[in-house]
């Protein structure tokens, strides 16, 4: 059967994944997967045999008219990626459009994606707001931050350890020190953590502890 199914997998404790899950990726033909190396890993876990395919932001381009011949040839996917939902500043969006324009079947599962949680646990605003993912790191990052700057609903923003800093510290400068902001990071694992207050205060709180994990940051929109 021509079909793809866009499985979310696990952002860090391997018990988030579902039955339903599990059991597509038992069945499927083959499994699209954004690293390979860190995919066998949940596979192992879970005794699941599948092929994987490496399909990445970085050979995407290059690998979707063979996926899509594949599929067209009664070839049953799934795409995963490394954690999260496909997709969601994740590869997917490419071969999703493709597949509609081939008319090929698309099943996205309902799954963990990491600004769920840490939205809700943010204790700001959660009726009404906008996600932004990751920031551009160079060409056009201050510009974003400054059309953000009269946003009156939450912000949903990725950021990686090395960045956080430098992210927080450009808030202040766009949104003012006091603006409040709760940060997540390591969510479902071990270490867990999520620290809430003042942007300026969240800034001094990991300029005093060095930075590990991936982050989500939310910030209140402007009253």
């Amino acid at each position: 059967m021509n079909k793809l199914y866009v499985v979310p997998t696990p952002i860090g404790n391997l018990d988030d994944i579902t039955l339903r899950a599990i059991n597509i990726l038992n069945t499927v033909e083959l499994i699209l997967a954004e690293d390979t190396r860190v995919s066998k890993k949940l596979l192992n876990h879970f005794k699941i045999e599948t092929k994987l395919f490496s399909f990445h932001q970085f050979n995407e381009h290059k690998n979707l008219n063979k996926i899509i011949g594949k599929l067209q040839n009664d070839c049953s996917m799934a795409l995963i990626s490394d954690a999260g939902t496909p997709g969601i500043s994740d590869p997917g969006f490419l071969l999703i459009r493709e597949c509609l324009r081939n008319d090929i079947e698309i099943e996205c599962l309902p799954g963990a994606t990491a600004f769920v949680p840490a939205l809700i646990n943010s204790g700001l605003p959660s009726d009404r707001f906008i996600f932004e993912g990751f920031l551009p790191v160079k060409k056009g990052r201050l510009k974003r931050m400054e059309s953000l700057q009269d946003e009156s609903r939450s912000m949903v923003f990725y950021e990686s350890p090395h960045r956080i800093i430098k992210t927080l510290t450009q808030f202040i400068e766009y949104f003012g020190r006091d603006r409040e902001v709760s940060v997540s990071r390591e969510i479902t694992k071990i270490y867990e953590e999520t620290k809430r207050g003042k942007l300026l205060e969240v800034l001094e709180y990991f300029s005093n502890k060095k930075p590990k994990g991936e982050f989500v940051i939310i910030v209140s929109g402007k009253k």
